[in-house]
């Protein structure tokens, strides 16, 4: 009898286990270019933290605004106190869904082509989104990322007329994640 009990829970728990839906990633990379006439502006976050639940498609991500690093102090200065203003809006944070989930298999390495929609806020400002990223699943473990645009105006991001022509309308934004089936 304890041998059924006990083959039982080995079963639960292995299930469980190769049941994993939830993967995380604490050291997410996003960065931004932009160009404009007088100076190209660009800069990286290693700390952005993302989760995916790959049975509902469900992704959420969030990183520090202050994590950013500029090539320029000054750069960076600008980019927290005044465009940013980092203390009064300290996150960026996307909520979404991979809309074609049934075209990502987790269990089978490869390349694939997810449709993700969601929002981002960012300055205290929430817009809808929809981006394609490229994930690359490899023995369990899932590299996603994605490159799309984003616009400072539709952000409520005041550039003063003194630096317009140094600061672009469009900026490049491009994320990189890393996951990993996360521990219960």
């Amino acid at each position: 009898m304890k041998t059924i009990v006990f083959g039982i829970v080995l079963i639960v728990l292995l299930s469980n286990a190769a049941a994993q839906t939830k993967y995380i990633d604490r050291t997410g990379k996003a960065s931004f270019f932009s160009t404009a006439p007088v100076e190209d502006i660009e800069a990286h976050n290693n700390q952005a933290v993302s989760i995916l639940d790959i049975q509902t498609g469900e992704i959420v991500a969030s990183m520090l605004m202050k994590s950013f690093d500029f090539r320029k102090a000054l750069m960076q200065e600008h980019f927290n106190e005044n465009y940013i203003e980092s203390n009064k809006f300290p996150k960026a944070i996307f909520k979404g869904k991979v809309t074609n989930l049934d075209q990502f298999d987790v269990t089978k390495n490869g390349k694939y082509s997810l449709d993700v929609s969601g929002e981002i806020t960012l300055h205290g400002v929430t817009q809808p989104i929809s981006v394609k990223a490229e994930a690359i699943v490899n023995n369990g473990a899932i590299s996603a990322n994605a490159v799309f645009p984003l616009v400072v105006k539709d952000f409520k991001i005041e550039i003063p007329r003194l630096v317009r022509n140094n600061i672009a309308e469009k900026v490049q934004v491009t994320i990189s994640f890393d996951y990993q089936p996360m521990k219960p």
